[in-house]
Formats: structure tokens, C-alpha cells, sequence
């Protein structure tokens, strides 16, 4: 118990110098399902525990420094209806902002993201999760980055038209003529290209094209939970050249086979009841639970996660891992990484296998703040050379 404790005071006090760098939260996603964005309804400087993931005073307890705040919708809204949907996703995060501006701070550069530590306060960012967001336009992946938006995830569970989703069927190959010219324009505005989510035939081509540094928002290691969502050895082998990072997730089902197996099977159970199997409103969660009392569900631990992240530090290396824990966009966590407040267990799980202080420093804040400065860094160079694509899905596709 002396260690434990000793562990965990020497995470929180790692953490209060170089806090966390979160890539994936879908609080935005939470609010619209749960309370038709009144934040009133469900205000997070109110102790939220049992009804999100996510509060103020989570937040502070988990050592949060940066937050990459996802403004992703569901797939089954296509066309301009998912383009409205993104922004009515962007003005919540903005909302939020508005509303507790002594916790939250609009980040939209590294330089941001380092002003807001100085300050004490959450630096605040946004990642669009899903290229279905821009509706095959490159001009609307303009007005997003205008909007402060600073990842896109290629794809969310299913193919678009020019990109092919890991948990879908192979679609184009990787990415299309189109997809390419979508990397090629995120590196020019300075918006990362997110791979959680894509075929691995994506994040290879994307890899290819990309001049910048990448990021797997939330996506641990295929070869410790062989799921498609995670990121083959391959792959990982490949960011240090690129310089990109992969932040692990603490999504169950992602992280242990076990859970995986089990998932399924509650997913199906969830359907058979009519509910989408991502639902997460109460009614949801009461079918979940009916479903875990007669199966018991296979429970992933801080351990379990630090396993995916001495994996991935292993092939990748210490400069290009991070922590992408997708709280409020998964209905269950490991135990210890229950909502936002458990990173310090994490960080002293990591302190006990061995890991530095300057290497945990690394893991939690640099590699994410260095990897969007050089995002920028490319995006400047790229504009002093070419100006803003104005191409389309159907000239480059057919």
C-alpha cells in the first residue's frame, strides 16, 4: 500500500508540471444525446458522476491539461445533414468555453496549448471525427479549420466514398485519388490527419502522402488486442520517420479480447432491442445492464492499458506514444480509469514498470504539443507553395 500510495503521489505531482494531453473525449456527443445541449440540464461545473464521464472537477482530479474535445456524429447522417450536425457539435464546444472561461481555454495552436498550462487553465481543442463531416468538400474542411478544428479522423465505423473505415468492408483500397488530396489539404491548413478509426490500408496510404506528423487519436495496439481499431506494428514501426504519434485508448473492447468477444455479443443483444449499439441515453444503458447481470462483463484494468503502452513504446518509441481515453463516447471503462479523474493510476501503474519521469513528461504533454507544432510548421511552408485546393470528389474519382 506504501508503494501504491508513494506511486500515485509522485503521478499527481508529475502531473500538476506535465498534465495530460487527452486526444478523444465525446462530451459534445454526451450533451446532444443526454440533454439536447442545455447545459444547464447537465452542467459540468456540477459533479456529473453517473451520468457522464466528464466534469470540472474530474477533470482537475485527473491531472487534465489538454483536451481534444470530439465533435463527431454518427454515420448515419450523411450529406449536409452530417455537415450541420458538426457544427452543432462546434458551437457546444464553443458554448462550453464561453461558459467557464477560468477552467477552459480555446487552443487552436502549441503555443496555445503551453499558454493555457501557464494560465492553470484546460486547453481546449476540437477533433472532427469522421470525413463524412465535410461531405466530400475540401472547401468545408476550410470552414472548419476556420472554426478552430485541428484533427480529422478519416473515417468514424464505416467507409466514406474516398476513404475505407477498419471495421467496414474494403471499400477503395486505403484512400482514393480524392482521399489523397484530403491529406494533402489538411497538411496545408495545419490540420492533423486523425488514423483511429481507419482500414489499415488507410493509415498506410495516408502515411505515404502525408507531410506531416500523424496522430491515432484513440487506438491502441493491434498486437496486444488483435482488434481492427488498433494499430498494427507495421504501422507504429512507422511514426518516428513521420514524425506522428499514437495515443492509446481505454476503450474495454479495444484493449482486452475478452472484453472484445463480449462486446459483440451485448452489441447484438442491443440491437435485438432496438437500440443503436453506440447509444449510451439511459433507456440504452438499462438493456446494457439487463445484459451484463446475466453475462458477466470482462473487466480491463490501468494495467491492461499500460500493457498496450509499454507495447507500443517498444515498436514506436517514447517520443511518438500519447493517451486518448474516449470517456463519454464508450459505455464502459477499465476499473481505475473509470472517467477522467483516474489518469494519476495510470501514470503511477507506468511508474511502477519502470518508466522516468522525463519519459512519462513525454507520454502525457510534449509529444502532443511538439506534434501539433509541427503540423504547423508544415502547413506554413506548404502555403508558401500552394494555395487552397479547390478539388472534387468527382474529378479525381470519376
Amino acid at each position: 500500500m506504501t508503494k501504491l500510495l508513494d506511486s500515485l503521489d509522485r503521478a499527481r505531482a508529475l502531473l500538476a508540471e506535465f498534465p495530460v494531453v487527452d486526444g478523444h473525449n465525446d462530451l459534445p456527443w454526451a450533451l446532444r444525446e443526454k440533454a439536447g445541449y442545455d447545459l444547464d440540464r447537465l452542467d459540468i461545473a456540477a459533479d456529473q458522476a453517473g451520468r457522464l464521464h466528464t466534469d470540472l472537477a474530474r477533470l482537475r482530479a485527473g491531472g487534465v491539461g489538454a483536451q481534444y474535445w470530439s465533435v463527431y456524429v454518427r454515420t448515419d447522417m450523411a450529406g449536409d445533414d452530417a455537415v450541420s450536425a458538426t457544427l452543432e457539435q462546434i458551437d457546444c464546444v464553443r458554448r462550453l468555453l464561453d461558459r467557464h472561461p477560468a477552467e477552459l481555454r480555446r487552443a487552436l495552436t502549441a503555443a496555445d496549448m503551453e499558454a493555457a498550462r501557464a494560465e492553470g487553465r484546460i486547453a481546449s481543442l476540437m477533433g472532427a471525427e469522421g470525413g463524412h463531416s465535410i461531405n466530400n468538400s475540401l472547401a468545408t474542411l476550410r470552414a472548419l479549420y476556420a472554426l478552430g478544428v485541428r484533427y480529422m479522423t478519416l473515417t468514424h465505423n464505416d467507409n466514406i466514398a474516398w476513404a475505407d473505415s477498419a471495421t467496414d468492408a474494403p471499400g477503395v483500397g486505403g484512400l482514393s485519388a480524392f482521399g489523397h488530396e484530403v491529406v494533402r489539404e489538411m497538411n496545408r491548413l495545419g490540420m492533423l490527419v486523425d488514423l483511429s478509426h481507419v482500414a489499415a490500408t488507410t493509415m498506410r496510404a495516408a502515411l505515404d502522402t502525408s507531410e506531416a506528423p500523424v496522430v491515432f487519436s484513440h487506438s491502441s495496439a493491434r498486437a496486444v488486442c488483435d482488434h481492427p481499431r488498433n494499430v498494427p506494428d507495421d504501422v507504429l514501426e512507422r511514426l518516428p520517420a513521420n514524425g506522428g504519434m499514437a495515443m492509446a485508448t481505454f476503450v474495454p473492447k479495444f484493449v482486452l479480447r475478452a472484453a472484445a468477444d463480449w462486446t459483440v455479443a451485448a452489441d447484438d443483444n442491443m440491437r435485438a432491442h432496438g437500440f443503436h449499439h453506440l447509444d449510451t441515453t439511459p433507456e440504452a444503458m438499462k438493456v446494457h445492464a439487463a445484459f451484463e447481470e446475466s453475462h458477466p462483463r470482462p473487466v480491463a484494468t490501468a494495467a491492461t492499458v499500460a500493457d498496450h503502452l509499454d507495447h507500443m513504446r517498444e515498436v514506436a518509441g517514447i517520443d511518438h506514444i500519447g493517451i486518448g481515453g474516449d470517456f463519454d463516447g464508450t459505455a464502459f471503462t477499465p476499473s481505475g480509469l473509470d472517467d477522467v479523474s483516474g489518469y494519476p493510476n495510470l501514470v503511477a501503474e507506468l511508474l511502477d514498470r519502470g518508466w522516468s519521469e522525463p519519459d512519462l513528461s513525454k507520454l502525457t504533454w510534449q509529444n502532443a504539443v511538439r506534434v501539433l507544432g509541427a503540423a504547423e510548421d508544415v502547413a506554413r511552408d506548404a502555403q508558401a507553395r500552394r494555395g487552397p485546393s479547390i478539388a472534387t470528389l468527382e474529378q479525381l474519382d470519376g
